[in-house]
Formats: C-alpha cells, sequence, structure tokens
C-alpha cells in the first residue's frame, strides 16, 4: 500500500502506466496490423501478439503492486499472465512460424508458475495486504490470520460465533461490524469475548483465547478502517464498505471495535 508524502503522484502514475499498457497491450493482441501502423514499425503479427502478452503481464504487475504488500506474489502473477498469453500466442500463431514444442514448453511453465503462485499465497495465509506485527504473544498467530471465529454472549449467557476479518495492531486488533448486527448488540451488552483461528466458514482451527470488545471512534475508527484496508484491499477496501454504504437504511452504520486479548499470563488457561 503507497502511504507518506507523494502517495497521490505516485498512485496516479502508476495507475495511468498500468491504463496505457493495458490498452497497448490489448490493442496490439487484437489489431495487430493497426496497432505496427501506428507504432510506425513493419508490420508482424506474431511479434505483436507477444508485445500485446507482454504489455498487459505489466500492467496486471503495476496493479497487483498497488494492493498486494508481497513482492514475490506479485511478481510471481504478473509473470503468470504474460506468460499464458505468449503460450497462447504461441499456439494460436503455428502457421506463422516457430517450434511445435514452444508453446507446450511455455504452457508448462506457466502451470509451474501458477502452482508456486499458489504455494507463496498459502504460505501468506492467504493474506496479500499489508499487515502490522504483534507485540503480544495472543496476537502473533492472528497477524496474517484471514478469519476468526469472534464469539460474543446472548444475555443468558448463550455463546454465538461468528467468522469475521482481523486486523492485529499491536497489542489489539480491530473487527468491523456495522451498528444493527445481532454480533454488536451482544458486544455492546457483553464486551467479553472468545476469538480463535477459524477457516472462512469459522470453522476453529487453533487455541481459543478470551477477550475484550471496546468500539472505538474518531482517529481510532479510521485507523482501524485503513488496517483492514490495507489487510485485505478487495474485501474491506472496496466491497465491505460499499455493502454496508448500499445497505446502510437496513443495518445501520459501519462500526469498528478494538479487541484486546487477556493477559498473555491468562491466555493459556483460556485456551481449549
Amino acid at each position: 500500500m503507497i502511504t507518506g508524502k507523494g502517495r497521490t503522484f505516485v498512485l496516479a502514475v502508476t495507475l495511468l502506466s498500468a491504463a496505457a499498457l493495458l490498452v497497448g497491450g490489448l490493442w496490439a493482441l487484437t489489431a495487430p496490423e493497426s496497432f505496427a501502423r501506428f507504432a510506425h514499425f513493419p508490420p508482424h503479427e506474431h511479434f505483436e501478439h507477444d508485445l500485446g502478452a507482454f504489455q498487459l503481464g505489466a500492467a496486471v504487475t503495476l496493479m497487483l503492486a498497488l494492493v498486494w504488500s508481497d513482492a514475490l506474489a506479485t511478481a510471481l502473477a504478473g509473470f503468470a499472465v504474460l506468460n499464458t498469453l505468449h503460450a497462447v500466442n504461441h499456439f494460436t500463431d503455428l502457421e506463422l512460424g516457430g517450434s511445435g514444442w514452444q508453446p507446450w514448453g511455455l504452457a508448462l511453465l506457466s502451470v509451474g508458475v501458477v502452482v508456486a503462485l499458489s504455494v507463496r499465497i498459502r504460505q501468506l495465509g492467504l493474506v496479500l495486504g499489508e499487515v502490522t506485527g504483534a507485540t503480544v504473544p495472543a496476537l502473533a498467530p492472528f497477524v496474517r490470520q484471514k478469519t476468526i471465529l469472534l464469539t460474543t454472549f446472548r444475555r443468558d449467557g448463550t455463546p454465538v460465533g461468528t467468522p469475521v476479518s482481523i486486523a492485529v495492531d499491536g497489542d489489539h486488533a480491530y473487527i468491523r461490524s456495522f451498528e444493527k448486527a445481532f454480533k454488536t448488540r451482544r458486544a455492546l451488552a457483553n464486551p467479553e469475548v472468545e476469538f480463535t483461528p477459524s477457516d472462512s466458514r469459522g470453522r476453529p482451527t487453533g487455541h481459543r483465547w478470551h477477550g475484550r470488545l471496546d468500539q472505538v471512534a474518531g482517529e481510532e475508527y479510521r485507523r482501524a478502517a485503513r488496517l483492514l484496508a490495507r489487510k485485505y484491499p478487495l474485501l474491506h477496501g472496496v466491497l465491505v464498505p460499499l455493502l454496508h454504504r448500499a445497505m446502510r437504511s437496513r443495518t445501520g452504520r459501519t462500526v469498528h471495535f478494538r479487541l484486546t486479548p487477556a493477559s498473555p499470563a491468562a491466555a493459556p488457561a483460556a485456551s481449549r
């Protein structure tokens, strides 16, 4: 993610460069003769096709670099697009020249790159955005944790688990909800909660910890939003805010909670 002085300039140049490469790449792929005339080079259909593939790969890399924090995953993803299009070009342009083994070699390379990208994404805990480290042991496992099962309690003590996203910030973390959500009401009535790593469906995958939820406002509210957007660029940077805004009349405003774990000395006793 881009932060600090000059952020707008860097973002604008990156987006403009990506857009120019995207347009040029699609043009070279779909209308190679027209592109060659525009560039004032002798036309060669296959070379224009390959130029388009390389430009689209560079465009994807630039766009992903704006939202992905891992350089290797970004490079692998951009190269996967580039090389796959390159392989397609060699398959479709066989009558123009080349060798029969070339498209198959390129296709095999693309498979290898996609597998490597998949492994790298799993190494990152399926989190490709920017994360902040933990300063307490209880939150260390949650820095790159994609989803947690948050358990809040009804007035009669009945536990209710909900899968939510989490963004760690030193000795605490943040979660997002909306005003009229049942978990919001339960947390406001009883801030004592339990939380555990989970898969996207809320099935626990690790130890359970006790903690406390406190609703935040002002600058801390905005910081919570930034941290969630950086960790989940598409989900909490775009999709969730749009959904909350579209459904505000029914769900109420977006709310953020600070999740503070139990002290390190008490945490092991809280695990199950």
